[in-house]
C-alpha cells in the first residue's frame, strides 16, 4: 500500500473508545486495521486517523466533511456510516428523521465534494447490522441504506466494503459468538470481522 494517510470516518461503531486512547484510535475495527497493516506492510505503513464520532448521521457527517475530511487531504477516506439513520428511527422516532432519499443525495454531496477537493481514494463501507436477527426491523430498515451505498459505489466506481452482507453470512451461519454488545455497537468478534472485511476488500485486492 503506497498510501500515506487514510482517514476513517463514521459514528460511534468508527469511534469506539477513540478518546479514551492516547492514539485517538480507539478499541474498534480501526485498530485492527492499523494493527494487521503495520505487521504485514511495515514499510509501507500509512498514516491512520480516525474520525468517528458518537450518535452521528449522515447530516452530522455533512456538517464536518470539510474539517474532519477535506482539510485533511487523506489518500483514502473510509465512510462507514447509516446505522444511526435507521436505528433513530426505532427509538427516537420524535427525532427529524433521515430517509433513504435524503440520505443519497447528501452522501452524493459527500462523494462530488470529495473528489472535487482532494485525490483521496473513496472507500464506501455498507452499514452492518441493527440487532442480530436478520430479520429485525431494523434489519430490514437497513435495506434501503445498503442498497444506496451499493448503487453509489457503482454511480461513481467507487469501492464497497459488503460490510453488511458477512456480517448477514456469519448470522446465518452457527454464529458461536456475538458480534454486538447491544445490537449495534461492535463486540470484539463484530470489530474483527469489520477489519477483515475492509482488509480484504481494499489492501488484500
Amino acid at each position: 500500500m503506497s498510501s500515506k494517510r487514510i482517514v476513517f470516518i463514521g459514528d460511534s461503531i468508527t469511534e469506539w473508545g477513540r478518546f479514551e486512547d492516547a492514539d485517538n484510535i480507539g478499541e474498534n475495527y480501526v485498530r485492527i486495521i492499523r494493527d494487521t497493516l503495520a505487521i504485514e506492510a511495515p514499510n509501507q505503513f500509512p498514516e491512520i486517523i480516525n474520525r468517528g464520532l458518537g450518535g452521528n448521521r449522515i447530516t452530522d457527517l455533512f456538517a464536518r466533511w470539510q474539517a474532519d475530511v477535506i482539510d485533511l487531504n487523506p489518500d483514502i477516506i473510509s465512510i462507514s456510516i447509516g446505522v444511526n439513520d435507521v436505528w433513530r428511527q426505532l427509538d427516537h422516532p420524535d427525532l427529524e428523521q433521515v430517509y433513504p432519499d435524503q440520505y443519497e443525495h447528501l452522501f452524493i454531496h459527500l462523494i462530488e465534494k470529495t473528489q472535487a477537493e482532494t485525490s483521496a481514494e473513496i472507500i464506501l463501507m455498507e452499514p452492518t447490522i441493527i440487532g442480530e436477527n436478520p430479520q429485525s426491523e431494523g434489519n430490514q430498515k437497513l435495506i434501503a441504506y445498503v442498497d444506496v451505498v451499493n448503487q453509489l459505489a457503482e454511480q461513481y466506481q467507487l469501492t464497497v466494503v459488503p460490510t453488511h452482507q458477512v456480517f448477514l453470512n456469519y448470522l446465518n451461519s452457527a454464529k458461536p459468538l456475538p458480534l454486538t454488545i447491544d445490537s449495534v455497537h461492535m463486540s470484539s468478534t463484530g470489530n474483527a470481522l469489520m477489519a477483515r472485511a475492509w482488509l480484504n476488500t481494499v489492501y488484500r485486492k
